[in-house]
């Protein structure tokens, strides 16, 4: 007999070999018609995949995000089996599961092209398939067996891969008469897929190597139900009037230019005044908490990102060393802020009374993303986080937790992210080992995290082994305007750079100690978080945050001057305004500006000069405003930003 543990707490003892399915039924048969997978011992299981040991068990319905991956998974292999029947001889790349839906990087056979006009006869075979039900079934499988199988198939692509891994760790699904090289999990069947849609054809290289063969990349998502599809087509839809890429264009933020080099974004005049807005807003904000501003370089010594163990996990995905004219000496633009703060740290003896010391900075870091990877502003090559370091003792870690927590409470109420969800992520209990730090410091960090989420009445789901290698830590998504998910605020408990670094401060024993570090970032990065917030928004910001307040439109030339005047009044009356003095109808002049997103449109004619007055018309659906002199307008303006700001 097996113990198995639910998320309850409560625990029911089974026959070793039992399934997460048998177990679902055990439970309810209602229960098991709507499961799809299942976390055992925080591994992700097929439901049909026995359990041979004592473990704890969570069920995924498809709520679940391990579900929807499941489901997806599914989806991936069943496509390629679609795509096996069709175009006899293809060959498979790797078909994973994303965020939303599922790709396969496939070659079609010699002399074909798979073009976005052959997606509908893909999906009516992909239905077709799924209504067979067939088994997916697992199965363990040597190396040598592995690469004589897709050998004899002339899969070179999964021969490849099959070559990279240890012989013991192999696994195979079948469904049908496809198979394909896979860890899982996958359903039972593909019968629960009812609903098709294949998105786009795209190129991408073997293994995101430049110099590798160009594949096919197919992307599509699924679902239990046509009606969830129809609700998620029509988002896609929405989610592209949003793109931050179109409205960046049109709000002239921020470039592109294959000249300055990919991934490195040129923030535009009006682009930098928001990030500028948004960044005095968080020092603020951080000045009251006790942070102090620091400034460190775009590139230090390769050595200090030994030390710091960045160059192990971030070297591959840096750019290439600087080689100095002296000999041996190497520097990279860095990939990470934390161990320049490091060094600031040691640069004086730290006493138990210096901490909590805060360290803030703006600071740009560099990461090589492989072009293919690169998108607008959420990922680039260059990117500027909003990031602080606070050194603190044991005692002072919840409290310390507790203040990061207000900033990004203040920072989601200002900018509208009400609507989040909170993960605290906290080491296996049953493999310790792959963590570092003293058991003492985990349950203090990690009690920390808890009782400062209970105190501020925070839900937040508790993962076990998500927690990084250095220390637990407390993850904010956030959902967008339109339902979809965004990761933004973090905060994280480390142990592991205060280790390396040899941090110290002098204890109230006269003794030396290690210091706590927490990392934070409530923006996460100053691109990413624009990119979202442009999406979120659609680009109509709050009216204290918009890079142009108001637009002054002439209805003829006559009145420019005028126009003029009243811009130039306003902005002395701190309100961002500008006038569009171009040779065109009024109407087009009120069209182009809305697209432009400013919020309040100032139309002035013979009237209004003669008046002194300006007709102020709201943007969207706002409409006609009345007519009011300049100074009222700026009096409301202001008095509406002040209200905007009152509560942070």
């Amino acid at each position: 007999m097996i113990k198995v543990t639910f998320p309850d707490g409560s625990a029911r003892e089974y026959e070793q070999g039992i399934s997460s399915l048998q177990i679902a039924e055990s439970i309810s048969p209602r229960l098991a018609a709507e499961v799809l997978a299942a976390t055992v011992n925080g591994d992700v299981y097929d439901l049909a995949r026995p359990i041979t040991q004592d473990a704890t068990l969570k069920l995924h319905k498809w709520e679940d995000d391990a579900a929807k991956h499941t489901f997806w998974h599914t989806s991936a292999h069943l496509l390629a089996e679609a795509l096996t029947e069709l175009y006899p001889g293809i060959k498979f790349g790797i078909g994973p599961a994303i965020e939303n839906g599922f790709y396969y990087d496939v070659e079609p056979p010699k002399g074909t092209v798979i073009k976005e006009t052959d997606l509908e006869a893909i999906e009516k075979k992909m239905l077709e398939l799924a209504a067979k039900k067939e088994a997916v079934v697992r199965e363990d499988i040597t190396k040598a067996e592995a690469l004589k199988l897709f050998a004899d198939k002339n899969e070179t692509y999964k021969t490849e891969l099959i070559s990279e891994l240890e012989d013991g760790t192999i696994t195979l699904y079948r469904q049908g008469a496809f198979v394909d090289l896979c860890r899982g999990p996958h359903l039972p069947n593909a019968g629960e897929i009812k609903a098709v849609k294949l998105l786009s054809v795209a190129g991408a290289y073997w293994r995101g190597d430049e110099k590798r063969p160009q594949l096919t990349r197919i992307y599509g998502v699924t679902f239990p139900k046509k009606k969830q599809l129809d609700e998620y087509l029509a988002l896609l839809e929405e989610a592209k009037k949003r793109d931050h890429r179109k409205i960046g264009k049109e709000m002239e933020l921020f470039a592109f230019s294959d000249t300055v080099g990919k991934g490195l974004p040129l923030w535009l005049p009006k682009g930098t005044a928001l990030r500028l807005r948004l960044e005095d807003f968080l020092k603020v904000i951080q000045k009251r908490f006790g942070y102090q501003q620091v400034m460190t370089p775009h590139i230090g010594n390769k050595q200090l990102y030994v030390t710091s163990g960045h160059y192990a996990k971030y070297g591959k995905d840096s750019f290439q060393p600087i080689h100095t004219p002296e000999e041996g000496e190497e520097y990279l633009l860095k990939p990470m802020n934390c161990p320049h703060h490091c060094e600031i740290y040691k640069v004086t003896p730290k006493s138990y009374k210096d901490l909590p010391l805060r360290l803030a900075e703006f600071g740009t870091v560099y990461r090589y993303e492989q072009s293919g990877e690169l998108h607008g502003l959420t990922r680039v090559r260059s990117f500027t986080q909003d990031d602080a370091h606070l050194f603190c003792r044991p005692d002072q870690l919840k409290d310390e937790f507790l203040k990061v927590m207000d900033i990004i409470f203040i920072i989601f109420k200002a900018l509208d992210f009400e609507n989040f969800e909170a993960q605290i992520s906290l080491r296996d209990p049953n493999n310790t080992e792959k963590y570092i730090g003293s058991d003492e410091n985990w349950e203090k960090a990690e009690s920390a995290i808890v009782e400062a989420c209970q105190e501020k009445g925070l839900k937040a789901r508790v993962e076990l082994g998500e927690a990084a290698f250095y220390g637990p830590k407390l993850d904010f998504m956030v959902k967008d305007a339109i339902g979809r998910r965004w990761q933004l605020g973090t905060i994280q408990v480390d142990y592991n750079l205060p280790e390396r670094f040899e941090l110290e401060y002098t204890g109230a024993d006269n003794q030396k100690h290690r210091p706590v570090m927490i990392h934070r970032a409530p923006f996460g990065s100053m691109e990413r978080f624009v990119a979202v917030l442009i999406e979120h928004t659609g680009g109509k910001f709050p009216l204290w945050l918009t890079p142009e307040q108001a637009v002054v439109l002439p209805i003829s030339e006559k009145f420019n001057d005028y126009a003029q005047e009243v811009a130039n009044r306003l902005n002395i009356l701190d309100v961002r305004a500008i006038g569009d003095f171009r040779n065109e109808k009024i109407g087009r002049k009120i069209r182009d500006n809305e697209l432009k997103r400013i919020p309040y449109l100032l139309v002035v004619g013979e009237k209004e000069m003669a008046d002194g007055t300006i007709a102020v018309r709201k943007q969207g659906d706002g409409g006609d405003q009345g007519t009011m002199t300049p100074d009222e307008f700026a009096k409301m303006i202001n008095d509406q930003v002040k209200e905007q700001l009152s509560n942070y």
